[in-house]
C-alpha cells in the first residue's frame, strides 16, 4: 500500500486531535466576545453615551476583529511558507490565548477612562491576527501529514473541530446566564469565559509542542525548494485562477456560517416571534449538525473528488434552507428537525479546505490560503449581515434568497472543478491542481 493511500495511523490522529482541539479552543476565544457584547458595552464606555452609539462602538470593536485577520495571516503565512508551519501554528494560539486572557483582566472604563476601550480594541485586533493565522495554517498543517487520499477528511475534521469552538461559546454563555444574576455578571462574572478561554489556550499551546514539523515543509528544505521570491507576490502574480476560486468558496462557507447559524436565532425571535432560549437550543442543535456535516463532506471529497462533493452538497444547502426558512414560518413546530438537517446541509464547508489546499503549490500554500480566505472573509463576512439586513426591508425571507443565491455559486464552482480531474496525487507536488 503507497503513502498516498494507506489509513490513518496513530501520529496522525494525534496530530489530527491536537490541531481540531486547539483550533476549537482558538475559535472559541474569538467568537466568546460577542456572546457578552452588551455588558462589555456597559463598562467599557462611558454612562452617558447614547445607547445606539453605545452599541455601535461595541460591534465596532468586535469587527476590528475581523479587519485584522488579512493582515496578521498574511503576516503570519509568510513566515510559514519560509520558516516553517509548526513555529506559526503554535505562535497564532499563543497571539489568541494572551489577548483573551488580558481582556478577562482589563480594568473597565471606571477605572481607567478612555484607555480601557482603546486597550480592549487592541486585544481584539490581536485576536482577529492570530485567527487568521490560525485557520489557513491549521489546513494546511494536517493536510500536509495526512496520506493525499486522507486531505479531505482532516480538513473535515479541522472543520468540525472550528464549528466546536461556536457551540463553546454558547454553551458557556447559556451556563453564566442561567447560573448567575445579570448583577453578578456585571459585577464580574462576565470576566469567567475570557479567562477560561484564554488559560485552555494555553494548555493547548502547551500540548502542540508534541506536534511535528510538516514532512512537506522538511522535504522542501531538504531540496531547498521554498520560496525564492515574496510569497505573496508569486501567489498573486502566477495563481489568481487558484486565489478567485478559494474566494468564491470562502464566501459560501462565511454565508453558511453568518446567515445560517449566527443570524437565522435572530431571525427566528424578530421574525416569527419564537422565545430566544427555543431559538438557542434548536441553534445548538444545528452547530451540531453542522459539525457532523463538516465531517461527513470531509469523508465523502475523498471517494467522489471536489466536484460531485460541491454540486450535490450545493443542491442540499439549496433544498434544507429553503425548507427551512419557508416551513418554520409557517409551522414553528419544524423549527428543531429544519435548523437540525439545514445545519447538516451547510456541513459541505468542509470540503472548502480540501480545494484551497490543492489550489496551491507546497511553496506557497500557506500564504496563497490565507490571502484567499482572510480576505474573502473580511469582505463577505463583514458585509453579509448587512447585506441580509437590508435585504429584508424588501422581503422577510431575505436569508433564504441569500442562501440560495450562493448555493448556486457553489453548484456552479463544483460544475466547473468537473474540468479539475487530473490533480497532483501529493499535496507536496509543487505544481499546483489546475484549477
Amino acid at each position: 500500500m503507497s503513502e498516498h493511500t494507506r489509513p490513518l495511523n496513530r501520529q496522525d490522529y494525534k496530530t489530527l486531535t491536537l490541531a481540531a482541539l486547539g483550533g476549537a479552543l482558538e475559535f472559541y476565544d474569538f467568537i466568546i466576545f460577542v456572546f457578552f457584547a452588551a455588558v462589555v458595552g456597559e463598562l467599557f464606555f462611558p454612562a452617558d453615551i447614547p445607547e445606539w452609539l453605545r452599541q455601535v462602538q461595541t460591534f465596532g470593536i468586535f469587527a476590528a476583529g475581523y479587519l485584522a485577520r488579512p493582515l496578521g495571516g498574511i503576516i503570519m503565512a509568510h513566515f510559514g511558507d519560509l520558516v516553517g508551519r509548526k513555529k506559526m501554528f503554535t505562535l497564532s494560539i499563543l497571539l489568541m490565548a494572551v489577548p483573551t486572557l488580558a481582556i478577562g483582566l482589563l480594568p473597565t472604563y471606571a477605572s481607567l477612562g478612555i484607555a480601557a476601550p482603546l486597550l480592549l480594541l487592541l486585544m481584539r485586533v490581536l485576536q482577529g491576527a492570530a485567527i487568521g493565522g490560525e485557520v489557513p495554517g491549521a489546513w494546511v498543517f494536517v493536510a500536509e501529514h495526512v496520506p493525499a487520499k486522507r486531505i479531505g477528511i482532516a480538513c473535515g475534521t479541522l472543520t468540525a473541530g472550528l464549528t466546536v469552538g461556536i457551540l463553546l461559546g454558547s454553551v458557556v454563555a447559556t451556563l453564566i446566564n442561567t447560573s448567575m444574576t445579570q448583577q453578578t455578571i456585571h459585577d464580574g462574572g462576565w470576566r469567567i469565559p475570557f479567562l477560561l478561554g484564554g488559560a485552555f489556550g494555553l494548555v493547548a499551546m502547551y500540548l502542540r509542542r508534541w506536534l511535528q514539523e510538516t514532512p512537506v515543509f522538511i522535504e522542501m528544505q531538504q531540496r531547498k525548494a521554498l520560496a525564492e521570491e515574496l510569497p505573496l507576490k508569486a501567489v498573486v502574480v502566477n495563481h489568481r485562477k487558484a486565489v478567485v476560486v478559494s474566494m468564491l468558496l470562502t464566501w459560501l462557507l462565511s454565508a453558511g456560517i453568518v446567515v445560517v447559524i449566527l443570524m437565522s436565532p435572530v431571525w427566528l425571535q424578530k421574525q416569527l416571534g419564537i422565545a430566544p432560549a427555543l431559538t438557542l437550543q434548536a441553534n445548538s442543535l444545528a452547530t451540531v449538525m453542522l459539525t457532523l456535516g463538516c465531517l461527513a463532506a470531509g469523508t465523502v471529497v475523498d471517494r467522489v473528488g471536489a466536484s460531485k462533493t460541491f454540486i450535490a452538497g450545493s443542491l442540499l444547502l439549496a433544498v434544507c434552507s429553503w425548507l427551512f426558512y419557508h416551513l418554520t414560518a409557517g409551522n414553528p413546530a419544524y423549527l428543531f428537525p429544519l435548523y437540525g438537517l439545514v445545519g447538516f446541509s451547510v456541513g459541505v464547508v468542509g470540503a472548502v479546505p480540501y480545494v484551497m489546499v490543492r489550489a496551491f503549490p507546497a511553496e506557497v500554500r500557506f500564504t496563497g490560503i490565507s490571502f484567499s480566505y482572510n480576505v474573502a472573509y473580511a469582505i463577505f463576512g463583514g458585509l453579509t449581515p448587512i447585506l441580509v439586513t437590508l435585504l429584508m426591508n424588501v422581503s422577510p425571507m431575505a436569508p433564504a434568497w441569500y442562501v440560495l443565491a450562493l448555493a448556486l455559486l457553489g453548484l456552479g464552482v463544483g460544475i466547473w472543478l468537473r474540468q479539475d480531474i487530473h490533480q497532483p496525487d501529493s499535496v507536496s507536488e509543487s505544481s499546483p491542481a489546475h484549477i
